[in-house]
């Protein structure tokens, strides 16, 4: 259900990004392994659906539909992205959802386009590499509201959003830190592109700042959603000797691998600990719905605008997971210092970095190398 107390108008979402971005930036995730999903392989969740409007510019009902580039089984990105969308729809009665899954970016402008056809008030495209076909469609049918997850370009009826999941992220290298025995920390990574490069810095500084002795060993697999490969990069890591995992893609493949091995396990997206079981550590994870509901009230009544949304844990958008059963008391309390410091702005995950002081333009968009916990250098 969503929280009330986290939700925010969509006038008062956060502007200071602008319209405008960098050509080479790239997202959370992307589709090149989706597949063509044709007509099949979604669903609708319906409320009201006469669809009529109401007086100042509202509407008796909602459609929303949401393009997801892999299957929502995988437990991770799209999963997350889906729990979000069930989430606003057993919370609204007026709303009806209708989804589409597995889709690859080359298949998505005609996805977006059937749904603009259609009956759809506003359109989520759930992956960096929709923002081009999403704006070509949004172009053409400007009555139509279309929301791009991870990118930078905006449209009058085109707005984009993202959370700040470095947040989670710090706070997971946090005790990684702490439960480290060999100080070599591991993360499988997914593009070199500034969403993950972010998350990287993060979870080696939240290591750092516990452990002045920690370093993070990196191996990049080029995918966003290829478990075997994942598989792969983990077992290589495996081989350095790390004793922490931690990754960046739609799969769990790489917290299999490092739970299997003994070793302490990371996830992303979603809820992991029955994966890892008493390997398991904590995961990043998405609250899709902090945004979704805000996003569809305002469909509804009537004050939607473009807009560049960037929240935190603040917003409830992104959080840690539980702990896993066999973290130490010492990782959980230090998490929830830091957790608190950083709500009350007393911490700033950045400070004593390179990137003290940095914009949030550079943060989002521009970021390109390492802080010196992390080995190695950033592949062009």
């Amino acid at each position: 259900m969503v929280d009330k107390n986290h939700a925010k108008s969509r006038r008062e979402l956060l502007t200071a990004l602008g319209a405008a971005g960098v050509a080479g930036l790239a997202g959370c995730s992307g589709g090149g392994d989706g597949g063509d999903s044709g007509d099949s392989g979604g669903g609708t969740d319906s409320g009201a659906t006469e669809g009529a409007t109401t007086g100042g510019g509202g509407m008796d009902s909602v459609t929303a539909a949401w393009v997801y580039n892999s299957e929502v089984g995988d437990l991770g990105w799209s999963w997350a992205h889906n729990e979000g969308r069930l989430a606003v729809a057993e919370e609204y009665d007026w709303l009806e959802t209708e989804y589409t899954e597995a889709v690859a970016p080359a298949d998505s402008e005609r996805v977006f386009e059937q749904y603009a056809q259609g009956d759809a008030d506003i359109i989520f495209g759930c992956t960096f590499e929709y923002q081009d076909p999403m704006a070509a469609v949004a172009e053409q049918y400007p009555d139509t509201y279309f929301e791009h997850n991870t990118g930078y370009l905006t449209r009058e009826n085109m707005g984009r959003y993202m959370g700040r999941i470095y947040q989670p992220r710090y706070l997971a290298g946090q005790a990684a830190g702490i439960v480290t025995e060999t100080d070599t920390l591991g993360y499988v990574a997914a593009f070199p592109i500034p969403e993950v490069i972010r998350g990287i810095n993060a979870y080696a500084l939240g290591a750092a700042s516990v452990n002045d002795s920690a370093t993070l060993q990196v191996r990049w697999t080029n995918s966003w959603f290829d478990p075997p490969t994942e598989s792969e990069a983990a077992n290589a890591l495996l081989d350095e000797d790390v004793d922490v995992m931690a990754q960046h893609q739609d799969s769990p493949a790489a917290l299999r691998a490092a739970a299997d091995a003994g070793i302490w396990a990371t996830g992303y997206d979603a809820p992991m600990g029955d994966i890892a079981g008493e390997n398991y550590l904590t995961s990043p994870i998405w609250h899709w719905e902090e945004f979704y509901g805000p996003t569809v009230e305002s469909v509804r009544d009537g004050t939607w605008e473009s807009d560049a949304y960037w929240e935190g844990i603040d917003s409830g958008i992104c959080s840690l997971d539980d702990w896993g059963p066999e973290v130490p008391q010492e990782a959980k309390d230090t998490v929830s210092e830091s957790r608190s410091a950083i709500l009350n702005g007393e911490l700033d995950i950045w400070a004593g970095s390179a990137f003290e002081g940095e914009s949030d333009e550079f943060l989002f968009q521009e970021m390109s190398s390492y802080v010196d916990a992390v080995e190695g250098e950033v592949p062009s």
